[in-house]
């Protein structure tokens, strides 16, 4: 057995996610077959123990069955750099972190995913401080902010993907343990439906930095 979080939009109320933690039947192995296994056994507990009417569940990860939470992992989904290159929004994350022995180490940002995620210098280079992007430097706190900062930018230039997305209400990461991480791609995309459908969003635009992070510290998220 394994516990893992469902992220769920409100739309109303004092949260903007709502997040359950769900125990499911876990099935070992590292095969995308026996992830699969997890997810749907996931969601299956999920919907067993919220029986919420209209509940669309959305896994978001390389592991989904469908393809829209392939396209919307932050391995996949791209941002257009100033050199006219996509790059990938865990390529951005990676390459905008501080530590305080070095950093931000930038080329990071026109390697693949997991080329920058597991460069060495994000191991060796002392703790992490802070992020730095496009000149502006982000806080460690609120914890998430930055990294729900640019998936949410990501997503919303993305007119196909985002009109997909706010067809759910529901996501998971079958790859995210929150004893082992802090940031989530279930939890952003959560954030996101709630900000739209709340119409939190001034003109369907995510807001600058200190906006962004006045926006969601109103709401005990």
């Amino acid at each position: 057995m394994a516990i893992r979080p469902v992220f769920t939009a409100q739309f109303e109320g004092a949260v903007l996610v709502e997040t359950l933690n769900i125990e499911f039947e876990w099935f070992a192995g590292l095969h995308v077959t026996q992830k699969q296994k997890s997810i749907r056994s996931l969601h299956e507990a999920f919907h067993l123990q919220y029986q919420y009417p209209h509940t669309q569940v959305l896994e978001v990860s390389s592991k989904s069955e469908i393809e829209l939470g392939v396209q919307l992992s932050a391995f996949n989904l791209m941002l257009d750099s100033q050199r006219g290159q996509k790059i990938s929004v865990e390529s951005i994350f990676q390459a905008s972190k501080v530590f305080s022995q070095g950093g931000p180490y930038t080329d990071l940002m026109y390697m693949s995913s997991r080329d920058a995620k597991k460069d060495e210098r994000l191991k060796n280079s002392g703790h992490l401080v802070a992020f730095e992007y496009q000149h502006t430097r982000w806080a460690l706190q609120p914890k998430t902010a930055f990294y729900d900062w640019i998936y949410l930018n990501a997503l919303n230039l993305n007119d196909d993907l985002k009109q997909h997305v706010l067809k759910f209400d529901t996501f998971t990461d079958i790859e995210f343990n929150p004893k082992k991480s802090i940031n989530c791609q279930a939890y952003a995309l959560a954030l996101f439906v709630a900000l739209s459908k709340r119409k939190l969003l001034v003109n369907g635009v995510i807001p600058p930095q200190n906006e962004f992070i006045c926006l969601i510290e109103k709401f005990n998220i």
